[in-house]
């Protein structure tokens, strides 16, 4: 049995844990968010599972399963409203302004951003005698022309909670910087981060939309509009973490590059005087006979036939002795014919 068989077997699923633990998906995520439920990367590049020895101690806690699905009961506006005392639209003044901070959102059926809020985050707040003047009275006139122009915090305070579960879910420090750089524009991080390879491997890493609809949608949109930073002082505080996430990263290991290919070129073999030459038009050894024979027909160079007979005069020629050339000179027929051209004498 293999070691990832022996840790998939000690280890479940998230659906699994969430059924082990009576909870919904939902409520689910928000414990693991939370670090409610603690959760192990899976060696199998399948994500992150639940080890048994957690699964028994979430169980073996002092109230199991009402505690830990009140720990993690997220309200919408109108039962926040109820919790803290107030009516809906000061409760979402206070949302607005900072007060009381989202920890989920999602979209209707109408396209709108619901906010939703932990329950026992508003009863802390409804508790606290520092917040008496805004739960009770009018709101104070700094707070009011802040409204007034246009103030909304609720996406800033989210971005900021959701890269806090983000970063305690890992240790790895380019997965840490992959958070970071999830709520930034594209084209922010391409200025802090200039090697496009360590760019593309935070892109990897990068973490799951938060929202499931088609890439693209109207619905996705609003989600991305939602999940990046638009405030200035906001993208000045995550370049900079960026950028100190980004050195630290490299610090443990580079970024993977691709492996150059290999070269076709043959490397340089041993000298030619290491290896036995053949002679020039002998065939290849390893080969029969009857082929050598054919080879050696056709390697060999071909005579044209007016050279040979000219060193076969030649040859001739020298062996014939002095005498015999000058006999053979006087009775030439150049010769004879110049004698016979002279003038008879009578």
């Amino acid at each position: 049995m293999s070691a990832t068989t022996i840790t998939q077997s000690a280890t479940l699923s998230l659906s699994r844990a969430a059924r082990e633990l009576e909870l919904r998906r939902g409520e689910f995520d928000l414990a693991l968010h939370l670090g409610c439920v603690r959760s192990v990367p899976d060696e199998g590049g399948g994500g992150r599972r639940i080890t048994r020895a957690e699964i028994d101690r979430v169980r073996a806690e002092a109230g199991f399963p009402e505690a830990l699905r009140e720990r993690v009961k997220a309200v919408g506006t109108t039962e926040g409203a109820a919790l803290v005392g107030v009516t809906n639209a000061r409760f979402t003044r206070l949302a607005r302004l900072g007060l009381v901070v989202p920890v989920k959102f999602y979209l209707n059926r109408y396209r709108m951003v619901v906010w939703l809020y932990l329950a026992e985050e508003l009863r802390q707040f409804a508790t606290d005698e520092h917040n008496a003047p805004l739960l009770r009275g009018r709101t104070p006139e700094v707070l009011r022309d802040q409204l007034r122009e246009g103030l909304d915090l609720r996406p800033r305070n989210w971005r900021g909670r959701h890269l806090g579960f983000l970063l305690r879910r890992t240790e790895d420090p380019w997965a840490r910087a992959a958070a970071v750089a999830s709520l930034l524009d594209p084209v922010h991080v391409a200025e802090i981060v200039k090697d496009p390879y360590e760019r593309a491997h935070l892109n990897r890493l990068r973490p799951a939309p938060v929202s499931q609809a088609a890439p693209d949608s109207p619905g996705a949109l609003i989600a991305e509009r939602i999940t990046t930073a638009d405030h200035p002082d906001e993208i000045g505080w995550l370049r900079a973490d960026l950028g100190q996430s980004v050195l630290d990263a490299r610090e443990d290991r580079p970024a993977p590059r691709p492996t150059p290919a290999p070269s076709t070129v043959p490397a340089p073999g041993p000298a030619h005087a290491s290896s036995p030459s053949r002679p020039t038009g002998a065939p290849p050894t390893g080969v029969p006979r009857a082929v050598r024979e054919r080879l050696t027909a056709t390697e060999a160079p071909h005579t044209p036939p007016e050279s040979a007979r000219s060193r076969r005069l030649l040859a001739w020629l020298r062996r014939r002795s002095p005498d015999e050339s000058a006999y053979s000179a006087l009775n030439s027929p150049s010769c004879t014919t110049e004698t016979s051209r002279r003038p008879s004498r009578s």
